[in-house]
């Protein structure tokens, strides 16, 4: 299949593979899902009662004083040890790299299918200036979240893009499928998607 270029009457031959896969939301949502999990501390940690720093010593006689209860360490009391207490944990997820790769495919599919990727011939900033970067950006007419693609971002481009909030800049190496599912559009260079079939073929 063919891709236009951005101000261009030249188009790139890309595969269909990588770009004109279908579809899977089941495919996608694990991955991504995974992606996410395997970022995820897993540290949380709470006491049970049995950790938690006090006497177990009966706090009150048995009978005659209400409510019968043994040590102030119970769930119930303030202080006292939590009934079902998080531990340290992993998250991860496993996801083999064929599956990985085709979740990616797929994305990058539906966002060609939804014309929601530009391709250009170059992307760069001759200096680290986020003025210049808005304007480019605005000439391409991007939505509000845009990711910058390209073969080996530079320091220039990351550091205009800095203080955008909603905007993102990666390398091929970088791409991940939360960044792609995220981005309202992507604006990735000609270099780049030789690249990417190159990593997903």
């Amino acid at each position: 299949m063919e891709l236009s270029i951005n101000n261009s009457k030249s188009t790139l031959s890309v595969s269909d593979a990588v770009f004109g896969r279908e579809f899977s939301e089941d495919l996608v949502h694990q991955v991504v899902v995974a992606y996410r999990n395997a970022g995820r501390a897993g540290t949380k940690a709470q006491k049970t009662r049995s950790e938690v720093n006090g006497t177990t010593k009966k706090s009150k006689k048995q009978k005659g004083g209400g409510a019968r209860h043994g040590a102030l360490t119970a769930p119930i009391f303030v202080g006292g040890g939590v009934t079902f207490a998080a531990k340290p944990r992993s998250f991860a997820q496993k996801v083999n790299r064929k599956m990985y790769r085709a979740a990616i495919s797929a994305i990058l599919s539906e966002l060609n299918r939804q014309g929601r990727i530009t391709v250009v011939e170059s992307f760069d900033i001759d200096g680290p200036k986020t003025k210049g970067l808005i304007a480019k950006l605005k000439d391409l007419s991007v939505g509000r979240r845009p990711l910058i693609v390209t073969e080996d971002a530079s320091e220039s481009l990351y550091l205009s893009a800095r203080n955008l909030p909603y905007v993102e800049v990666r390398d091929v190496q970088g791409l991940d499928p939360v960044a792609l599912v995220g981005a309202d559009s992507v604006v990735v260079t000609a270099d780049a998607v030789k690249k990417i079939e190159e990593w997903l073929a």
